[in-house]
């Protein structure tokens, strides 16, 4: 393969990955603020299942979310997967299949997702004779939902990782920005886990060194590409 072709197929994957990970981020935000206004003044299992049975078609949009969230999650994996296999094929394979285990965590999610809307219409009807049944499957679908999401997380933040790193090793970034992926994905590869575990609370703050990261990183991709070494 020529060098232009080589330059030119690597700049059409650092684009593509830029604009995926502005569409996630996207996504995931809007996923969220969706699901909150779905649920926001409801305390108590009874009254988030009637508020999302009151609000089902806005649920069911973030269950498509969920489900485009697989799509992108493994066209990004593929796009940052060709950008950083010089630098070592397997780290870079292994940060490929853990975007995509996160991924079908998320579709997986997507279906849990569809379930509760399911769920909680049945919980409104009038006919419904075992309340504390409907209840009881609907506090475990909740459950289920956000467990997956901490371990869709834990994929996303060790791939993350392993990205960064062979990014800082190409210098085909700003090492700078290559540096603050590195340390933002550490502290959510320690502080995830960690919350699993149940030794510490989730905090939003600890994405946010995440979220700058991948912002200007998907910006810098845009509109500067990846430097790449003469052949």
């Amino acid at each position: 393969m020529s060098t232009y072709s080589v330059k030119t197929s690597q700049q059409y994957y650092a684009r593509l990955a830029g604009f995926m990970f502005l569409l996630y981020i996207a996504i995931g935000i809007a996923s969220m603020v969706i699901f909150s206004q779905a649920t926001s003044g409801a305390e108590g299992t009874s009254a988030k299942l009637a508020s999302i049975a009151q609000h089902a078609p806005l649920v069911r949009l973030t269950a498509l979310f969920g489900l485009l969230t697989f799509f992108i999650a493994v066209t990004l994996a593929v796009a940052l997967y060709v950008l950083t296999r010089d630098q070592d094929p397997n780290l870079a394979i292994l940060a490929l299949f853990c975007r995509a285990g996160e991924g079908m965590i998320n579709a997986f999610s997507a279906v849990m997702t569809l379930g509760l809307v399911s769920v909680a219409t049945a919980s409104t009807a009038p006919a419904t004779s075992d309340s504390a049944a409907t209840n009881a499957l609907g506090a475990l679908l909740m459950q289920l939902d956000r467990s997956s999401t901490l371990i869709s997380a834990t994929c996303f933040a060790v791939a993350s990782t392993l990205f960064s790193y062979l990014f800082l090793r190409a210098r085909n970034i700003p090492v700078s920005l290559a540096w603050l992926g590195v340390i933002a994905s550490i502290l959510l590869v320690v502080a995830i886990p960690l919350q699993i575990a149940g030794f510490i609370q989730g905090n939003w703050f600890i994405w946010m060194p995440m979220l700058v990261f991948e912002v200007v990183l998907a910006l810098w991709l845009v509109i500067k590409g990846v430097a790449t070494a003469a052949a």
